[in-house]
């Protein structure tokens, strides 16, 4: 329990004694938009390296190598945990907004720095406003932001970290009209951090791999028609691998 009042008291203090922060880097954007974003994403990346060093999370990297740095990239991955939000954005290099649910647009302070941030706010269940929120994000990549997807639709709580979710085919399309890469994201064991046992926070090793690039146009047709199945089974079989790893 010590672990998840300590990472309460980050995230909290955090939030109420960055308001003074939130109005510098508002004022800051008035004359430079880009300065605040990337201000914003390293402020918000230490926090977040913080709130892992806290719970005591050990992460192995495999393939960053694979992430363009020289273009945006949609970022798609598995989503099992609340601590998969920290393990990938701690890695971004670039700016890069998220696809939230909506309902984190009601949390005070909080998505005043995701809205710095460039992330975007999901309704699941309106498809109108859906479909204005991919446009956005397929504006964001065009504009040079990455954007990062998990197109489960929400956490997934199957007993088994293999079994996905079926990923929702609209979420791709950010890469396809975007022109973009499609960077596949596999996390192994992240919802033993936390929700196996909630409420403790539990110390343990990580997977995190980025798999190799994905560049729509480049693909058959038959698998641009089921890009997200194409890469639900790249992200599975990186899973399954690197749960045999970590078993060793």
């Amino acid at each position: 329990m010590i672990r998840f009042i300590l990472t309460c008291i980050i995230v909290v203090g955090f939030l109420i004694l960055s308001i003074p922060i939130l109005i510098v880097e508002w004022i800051v954007g008035k004359f430079n938009s880009n300065l605040k974003a990337v201000s914003s994403l390293r402020i918000v990346q230490a926090v977040f390296r913080l709130c892992l060093k806290v719970a005591g999370v050990k992460v192995t990297v495999i393939g960053e190598e694979n992430v363009p740095k020289d273009t945006p990239v949609l970022y798609i991955g598995n989503h099992r945990s609340f601590y998969d939000i920290l393990l990938t954005y701690t890695r971004c290099e670039r700016l890069t907004g998220y696809v939230a649910k909506y309902e984190m647009r009601k949390i005070p302070l909080l998505s005043d720095w995701m809205q710095y941030l460039n992330c975007l706010f999901l309704n699941r269940n309106d498809l109108k406003q859906g479909m204005k929120i991919i446009l956005n994000a397929i504006e964001k990549v065009k504009s040079g932001i990455s954007i990062c997807i998990f197109p489960e639709g929400t956490r997934n709580k199957n007993e088994n970290e293999l079994d996905l979710l079926p990923f929702h085919e609209g979420s791709f399309k950010v890469a396809t009209k975007g022109k973009c890469p499609i960077i596949p994201m596999a996390m192994n064991h992240t919802s033993s951090i936390f929700e196996d046992q909630f409420p403790r926070i539990c110390p343990r090793h990580i997977i995190l791999e980025y798999g190799k690039p994905i560049y729509p146009e480049q693909l058959s047709r038959e698998n641009q028609k089921r890009l997200g199945a194409y890469t639900r089974e790249i992200i599975t079989d990186m899973l399954k691998k690197n749960q045999s790893f970590l078993e060793v």
